[in-house]
Parts: C-alpha cells; sequence; structure tokens
C-alpha cells in the first residue's frame, strides 16, 4: 500500500523534541554557513530514495558548511578530546520525506582524522573523506582550508574566508529554512533512515564573505555555483546531541 505524503513540518528555530538517551554526542564550532540557489530538478536525482527537495519559495539551496568538531562521543560517555575533534567542511541539500520530516543530505563530509572518517563511512555509510585541513582565525576573519587525501577525488580542495559581522536578531524565513535542521535523511544497507538530532537554537551572525575558491560541490556531482552565495552566515556553535535512527515507517530503533 502506498503512502500519502504528509505536508513538512513547520520550520522551527528550536528542536521539536528533546533527546534524552543521545547515540552520538558532540559540539559544532565556528561554523561557516554558504549557500547557492539551485533548481530542485538539479538535486532531485541525487537525493535518497523516499526523500524530494526541501524547497522555500520553490527553490532549494547546496550548502558548503565548514566548522570545528569538538569532542565526539558515544552514548552518554565524555567525548574525545583528540580523534573526537577535528575541522570539517560538508557539501549539503536540503530534503523531505514522505513522513514530513525536513533534513539534510550530505553529498560529501571532509574531516581530518583517519578514524573518524573511517568509522563513519562503515558505521553509517556516510560519504565522509580524508583531507588536509586547517582553521585560522584573525581577529573577525577566519579562514578555512581543505586539501582531499582519500579516498577521493584526491586534490578536492576549498578556500573559503569570511569577516564576521552583526549579530543576526531576528533571522529570516531563509536563513530559518537553511540552519533550522533537525534530523539526517541517509540510505543504510538499502533501508531509508532517518537520524535526529537536536540542539539549542543557533547563535547566527551574518558574514562577509571575502573568499572562496573550492571545488568540492562539483566534486560531489552537483552543477557549479553561478555567482555569489545568496546567504553567508555565522555561528560561534552549539552542542548537538543525535538521536536513535528511526526506521522507514518513522518508528526509533530501540
Amino acid at each position: 500500500m502506498s503512502l500519502t505524503p504528509l505536508a513538512p513540518d513547520p520550520i522551527t528555530a528550536d528542536p521539536p523534541s528533546t533527546t534524552e538517551n543521545p547515540l552520538l554526542t558532540q559540539s559544532w564550532l565556528d561554523l561557516a554557513f554558504l549557500h547557492w540557489a539551485v533548481d530542485p530538478a538539479d538535486v532531485a536525482p541525487l537525493l535518497p530514495a523516499g526523500t524530494v527537495p526541501d524547497t522555500l519559495d520553490g527553490v532549494t539551496y547546496v550548502g558548503l558548511v565548514a566548522f570545528r568538531m569538538h569532542r565526539v562521543g558515544w552514548f552518554r560517555l565524555p567525548g574525545v578530546p583528540y580523534l573526537g575533534t577535528f575541522p570539517e567542511t560538508n557539501v549539503r541539500l536540503y530534503s523531505v520525506d514522505a513522513h514530513g520530516r525536513r533534513g539534510v543530505v550530505f553529498r560529501s563530509l571532509d574531516a581530518s582524522r583517519l578514524i573518524p572518517v573511517a568509522v563513519a563511512r562503515a558505521a553509517f555509510r556516510l560519504p565522509y573523506l580524508w583531507s588536509r585541513m586547517t582553521i585560522r582565525q584573525s581577529d573577525d576573519t577566519i579562514t578555512y582550508t581543505s586539501t582531499r587525501r582519500w579516498p577521493g577525488p584526491r586534490g578536492a580542495r576549498s578556500r573559503i574566508t569570511i569577516r564576521v559581522g552583526e549579530s543576526v536578531q531576528d533571522p529570516t524565513d531563509l536563513e530559518h529554512f537553511l540552519t533550522a535542521r533537525w534530523g539526517m535523511h541517509n540510505t543504510f544497507l538499502g533501508r531509508q533512515m532517518y537520524l535526529p538530532n537536536t540542539h539549542p537554537r543557533w547563535p547566527l551572525h551574518r558574514a562577509d564573505l571575502v573568499e572562496c575558491d573550492e571545488d568540492l560541490i562539483t566534486a560531489a556531482g552537483l552543477p557549479r555555483p553561478v555567482g555569489d552565495p545568496v546567504s553567508v552566515l555565522y555561528s560561534p556553535g552549539v552542542p548537538v546531541r543525535f538521536g536513535r535512527p528511526a526506521r522507514p515507517g518513522g518508528i526509533p530503533t530501540p
């Protein structure tokens, strides 16, 4: 029997639920969010089965997000200082499933620690890639660099520099749409997977893009972005808790 798609869940700045018994804990720090508008038809074939592009006023987006992953931990155990702390840059799309759950789909996740890359690829089938990466800050300017090592395409790179601006007191509908995401869609062993997450409301700043030289987006199978990003944001970060994956029927696993 086919499932009638539900209307997408409302976009909320605060998480719609809590995560009492987390599967994973971590913090995302010093984030740069760059986004370009794209035609939903261009990204639909790249999404997992059971999902379609999530849109705002008929448009969807591709995001290039650079940040510092901090102290990844399992369950309620303390996060790991060294292996669980590293720079990361991801290319992501925006999705919604038949249950109305909005989420993100990662096309690539470059990270600088090989062991977490290998674990994430094996345990969650996530497209993590091992890269040489740095994050350098000088006053209000932050530069994120990445050069891919394995598995490839070897040499895919990015260099992003932003200048942090004023705090966002009243985020726009677009800024909420791009940042208030409470789950991830993926395919695991041929089945649709939804991994929920919770964190405090984003503290956001608008930012100026000083430099963006990258080919991670095209390496992820997407068209080369045209022009400047339509949105550039910065956040000092949030602590994050991931819940247990939901079955295709929407019921969390025990």
